[in-house]
């Protein structure tokens, strides 16, 4: 049998701080306790250099559905209204299914 070569390992790529901030606060958004309260307190690492930090929170802030408080600790509280699947733009419901497409027999 022929010896299979082995790959080259791929070059690992790092996350920058920046795309380490994001996917924490979008963690911290997505949880489901912060989902059903509708809230969720954000503090700021020693690791999150100041550059990094307001760019996350001028996107957070531009978002209009997001409702931002610049707390006295440096921690910022992130609010929200529940939304119905009306009101979202990112979800897409399709509607009109006939329903003689949906009465008829299976073909098989």
């Amino acid at each position: 049998m022929a010896k299979q070569k082995k790959a080259a390992p791929q070059a690992r790529q790092e996350m920058t701080g920046l795309e380490r901030l994001g996917l924490r606060v979008s963690s911290m958004i997505n949880h489901p306790i912060a989902q059903s309260q509708r809230w969720v307190a954000i503090h700021r690492l020693d690791t999150d250099r100041d550059l990094e930090w307001e760019e996350v929170m001028g996107l957070l802030s531009e978002t209009p559905e997001l409702d931002l408080t610049f707390n006295d600790d440096g921690s910022v509280t992130v609010r929200w209204e529940q939304q119905s699947a009306e009101d979202r733009d990112d979800l897409i419901i399709e509607r009109g299914w006939e329903e003689e497409e949906v009465e008829e027999a299976a073909p098989f």
